[in-house]
């Protein structure tokens, strides 16, 4: 899945990238249409570049996800990572569908309250979570903090007397699993971060169910993001499955099992990963334990439902090295390739474009860094100058990693709804880039 990885079959073809995506179609006089909505409107409409995101697909892949958990006669709530893509509209979406949400900070934390998801229904995830955090979400009464750090639980403890709350924590285990992908996106082994180490959690645990204004409820784990195989995750559910049995065995009570979340899809050709087996994997490991089970998907239903709609500055030619076609988007808007080598498909909106004969072709941003660059030795027809781009499946982790560097607005954001788009945020205004900022005085000039 990665750019500077040597592929050893052919890209997918422009058809082959649209066959495996039933969102999409290509129209013989519109173009590229997303759920029937021609992205060729929208960009003659907001400009490029432009991020547009279907809330048919989001709601589907969410409903596959319950359903999957549902048909293995599991227990399972579901709260949406919302770091994959915080805007309102998807969290709004998502919260008139049922779904919680598992944060990791205190904006993700007020984002979900402004859309709506009830504080019960919020799960608080992350390494580092800040005493002024944990006070405003243990105030909330916020549904489960998953603890990760013997640390951070005796500071729960402390926020828990002050306030004369209490606290209803999971603790998150590092099974020390390989989960077998990007080094840069995986969380369970032992060299990372996150989590308590396993042979540390039974006597925490145990600690834990004695201190004041805390509600030992179980524990939580997640093993990375972007996981294709089952095989990592009936690992580390074995390892907490074992754990339950041991704590259980010692007299504390588990409830609940948070399985995290990671499961993958498919940016290139490679098989994505399927709901049902992971409901499989928890049913197999997990389902004998008596207990209340939570996933956390983010990337695999909101990343498929996006797409970042580009414009060709120029085609920028080399003789009988492959061009560079230039794009009006940029690293700053879709980070991915340049922090993770990400693979992600490039599909021309012009119906005449996409049936020309492909070339190698390297495609990149005007941002001032060689790591601006979509991909290399991509096969695609010869676009020209003005000829449109659509990236596709960035939904996740696209315009929540946004920057403004280089002096760059944010690109607008579109939602495709039932059959109707709607700008869900205006493209940034230029004077916004330093409307906040302060000029001292003495360094004011007089324009």
């Amino acid at each position: 899945m990665a750019d500077d990885v040597t592929f050893h079959d052919p890209d997918p073809s422009v058809a082959e990238l649209l066959a495996s995506r039933p969102y999409l179609d290509m129209d013989p006089l519109c173009g590229l249409m997303l759920d029937g909505v021609a992205l060729n409107d929208i960009a003659d409409k907001v400009g490029t570049p432009c991020w547009v995101l279907s809330g048919d697909t989001l709601r589907a892949r969410m409903h596959r996800m319950r359903q999957a958990m549902q048909d293995a006669g599991l227990n399972a709530s579901i709260y949406y990572a919302v770091k994959a893509n915080d805007h309102l509209a998807v969290l709004s979406l998502l919260r008139e569908e049922g779904f919680g949400a598992d944060i990791v900070s205190g904006g993700e934390l007020a984002r979900a309250l402004k859309a709506g998801i009830p504080a019960h229904h919020i799960v608080f995830s992350g390494v580092g979570k800040s005493d002024a955090e944990l006070e405003q979400a243990i105030g909330l009464g916020i549904g489960q903090i998953n603890v990760e750090s013997a640390e951070e639980l005796e500071i729960i403890s402390s926020i828990t007397s002050k306030l004369g709350k209490q606290a209803t924590i999971t603790l998150r285990v590092n099974p020390d699993v390989d989960a077998r992908t990007h080094a840069k996106i995986t969380t369970g082994l032992a060299a990372n971060k996150f989590g308590i180490p396993y042979d540390d959690a039974a006597a925490l645990y145990a600690h834990a169910a004695s201190l004041p204004g805390i509600r030992a409820a179980g524990f939580s784990t997640h093993i990375g993001s972007q996981i294709l195989s089952v095989a990592p995750y009936r690992a580390a559910y074995a390892r907490i499955a074992d754990l339950v049995r041991t704590v259980r065995a010692a007299g504390q009570t588990v409830d609940v099992v948070d399985c995290g979340g990671g499961l993958g899809i498919s940016y290139r050709n490679e098989p994505e990963g399927q709901p049902e087996a992971l409901a499989g994997a928890i049913r197999a490991e997990l389902g004998g334990l008596d207990v209340r089970l939570a996933i956390e998907p983010g990337r695999w239903p909101v990343g498929p439902s996006g797409l970042l709609l580009s414009t060709v500055i120029l085609n920028k030619s080399r003789g009988d090295e492959a061009p560079f076609l230039v794009l009006d988007a940029a690293m700053n808007d879709l980070l991915r390739p340049s922090m993770y080598d990400a693979w992600h498909g490039l599909v021309p909106l012009s119906p005449h474009d996409a049936t020309l004969a492909a070339i190698p072709t390297h495609v990149v941003g005007p941002v001032c860094e060689s790591g601006d660059t979509f991909a290399r030795d991509r096969q695609l027809p010869p676009m020209q100058r003005g000829a449109r781009l659509a990236i596709l499946d960035t939904g996740a982790y696209g315009a929540v990693m946004s920057s403004t560097y280089n002096s760059r607005p944010l690109a607008a954001e579109v939602l495709v709804d039932k059959g109707t788009w709607h700008v869900i945020r205006p493209r940034q205004p230029q004077d916004a880039l330093w409307q906040d900022e302060r000029v001292p005085s003495h360094l004011a000039g007089t324009a």
